[in-house]
């Protein structure tokens, strides 16, 4: 699940009845923590948060950043490219665990994780080029991917880590706001050269994703966490549609795009304004 995630790779509001019933504004200078892969570190949507661990592909510009900027809050981004909801309860190779940046005056964690779990951009990467071709992205050459194989019980295994990143973060923290951000839609209706997908491939697809959001909103119900629900709100902003927030994979594909099957700069600007209404609220 790694090597897909390394192709770069309800109400707005639900608070917890113990402790987020009564969520009050952040604070400035409050802790901020974001988890999450790369549709969290913002891979190839600018320039490279400097400080941040290179693999990790974190932009200066992700939806982190620019609400941690906008509101005057200090943000530990623990978010990484290629990482599993795994990786955010245990170490990966020489990082920590990403919920380990979660303090006892964390005010604020967001969470979006899960693509990698499912091979959802892998398997989109692999759907939408041609066996033979190449891809540049993040300053390699790499093949066009075959298809990665997942198993039956990844979507069970997911639901129990999103679970759990919840439960620990809350126990870490426990007067923050945590909220899941759902993905934001990929997969057009109508299919164009933007997305090169067959109507099949398509089908299959939109299911994966269908079906991470569920496991995404079950963990969010179960654990009292809020939802983001950017599936929804970016349903008319595929990579097909006149304002896209997302990046497919366009046989003229440039990396200045951004990373293929990601969010762009202008869907992180969107998550980032939406996450500051939300937080108003």
């Amino acid at each position: 699940m790694q090597r897909a995630g390394g192709i770069i790779a309800a109400a707005l509001l639900a608070v917890s009845a113990c402790a987020h019933s009564a969520a009050t504004p952040l604070a400035h200078g409050a802790h901020y923590v974001n988890l999450g892969s790369s549709f969290a570190a913002g891979a190839g949507t600018g320039p490279v948060a400097p400080g941040s661990p290179p693999r990790c592909f974190q932009s200066s510009v992700n939806y982190a950043r620019l609400l941690a900027a906008h509101m005057n809050l200090a943000l530990a981004d623990a978010s990484c490219a290629g990482a599993t909801s795994t990786n955010l309860l245990n170490a990966w190779r020489e990082l920590p665990a990403q919920i380990d940046a979660i303090t006892s005056d964390t005010a604020l964690v967001t969470i979006t994780v899960g693509g990698n779990d499912l091979a959802f951009a892998g398997n989109l990467t692999a759907a939408s080029c041609e066996q033979g071709e190449t891809i540049h992205v993040a300053g390699m050459t790499l093949p066009c991917p075959s298809p990665f194989p997942v198993s039956a019980d990844a979507y069970d295994a997911l639901e129990r880590n999103l679970i759990e990143v919840a439960r620990q973060s809350a126990a870490r923290a426990p007067h923050a706001r945590i909220i899941f951000i759902q993905y934001v839609t990929l997969v057009p209706q109508r299919q164009c050269p933007q997305s090169r997908l067959t109507e099949a491939e398509a089908t299959e697809l939109r299911g994966v994703a269908r079906r991470l959001a569920d496991i995404t909103n079950r963990a969010a119900t179960r654990s009292g966490a809020a939802i983001l629900p950017m599936d929804r709100l970016s349903e008319r902003h595929t990579p097909c549609d006149p304002d896209p927030w997302s990046v497919g994979l366009p046989g003229d594909y440039n990396e200045v795009m951004g990373a293929p099957w990601h969010p762009n700069r202008r869907g992180m600007q969107v998550i980032a304004e939406r996450l500051e209404q939300m937080l108003s609220r």
